[in-house]
């Protein structure tokens, strides 16, 4: 049974001739670590821990929020000694990622997406030998033949789609019931990120775009450390009948801008409704999803209003 850690260290500033901003100095010490095993060596005496049992981040209770503690030293104890002595538990971030304030939730998203590359890429993809990672984890290198490895990720489009309007949202059947979401797909070899978002709007829903517009990206743990790539998307007028694949999702539908500006207004559990039904609800704020559709709708707000 494996305790994993990730480090989040303390800054150390570099001396030169002109000075630097806060943002670079931390960039090029974070640089430094990556590239140099005993200066990170060194940083892990004063440095501070996240903890991990397999990809699972040990967190705790309070009130209706997940607290990360960091600490300064590991103890070689087991799952559940360590949950006792630390009074937390080990819970899978799926599940409590929305529960996490933004700077946790950014940093263990980080260390899971690069456990979990860690534990897949453990042999040399041409010479089958093992490859052996450097202290600070940013690179594996085969001793045989030192190709190095680093960790990737993979880009995926998330594309919220209006016909002026309405905005389209989707759910696929893992979904938790009632929530639906933009629509998102993997980029394939070759593809830009304008082809990707034409053909998985053609491909799941039947519709044909006719502009495009980028808005922003996300670092997205699941399922193995995802690149979101956030983009608003217009159809072709009279072109609006959607057609969904079964095999891609469960349903999708248009929405008014009053129906998606309540659900963004929405807290709470979601549970079942008496007459059997869900609410219809939007991710949480954290994911990039929520603030593309939140952007949508305070678009059509400001252009409804009487100049």
């Amino acid at each position: 049974m494996f305790l994993y850690c990730g480090i989040a260290c303390r800054r150390k500033f570099f001396w030169c001739y002109r000075p630097l901003s806060t943002y670079v100095t931390k960039t090029r010490y974070l640089f430094e670590l990556k590239e140099d095993d005993d200066a990170c060596k060194k940083a892990q005496q004063t440095g501070v821990f996240y903890l991990f049992h397999g990809l699972a981040p040990l967190l705790q209770t309070s009130a209706h929020q997940y607290l990360a503690p960091r600490h300064s030293l590991l103890a070689s104890l087991h799952k559940p000694e360590m949950e006792t002595e630390l009074k937390g538990s080990f819970i899978e971030l799926r599940k409590a990622l929305f529960q996490l304030n933004a700077r946790d939730a950014s940093m263990l998203s980080t260390a899971q997406a690069l456990l979990r590359w860690h534990d897949a890429h453990q042999f040399c993809s041409r010479s089958g030998q093992p490859t052996k990672k450097n202290v600070a984890g940013s690179k594996r290198v085969c001793p045989s033949n030192n190709i190095i490895y680093y960790p990737q990720m993979a880009p995926v489009v998330i594309t919220l789609v209006s016909d002026g309007t309405r905005c389209l949202l989707a759910r696929q059947s893992s979904f938790p019931k009632g929530m639906y979401s933009a629509l998102a797909g993997f980029c394939d070899i070759g593809e830009s990120v304008e082809e990707t978002i034409r053909r998985e709007v053609a491909e799941e829903v039947g519709l044909e775009v006719e502009s495009l517009q980028y808005y922003a990206s996300q670092h997205w743990p699941f399922p193995s450390g995802s690149l979101m790539i956030a983009c608003h998307a217009t159809v072709k007028p009279g072109q609006t009948e959607i057609q969904v694949n079964l095999r891609e999702l469960e349903t999708a539908a248009w929405f008014s801008h009053d129906e998606v500006a309540t659900a963004l207004k929405r807290k709470g559990s979601y549970t079942q409704q008496q007459n059997g039904t869900f609410p219809f609800w939007l991710p949480p704020k954290l994911a990039i999803s929520h603030q593309l559709i939140k952007e949508w709708v305070e678009k059509q707000t400001c252009s409804s209003l009487p100049a």
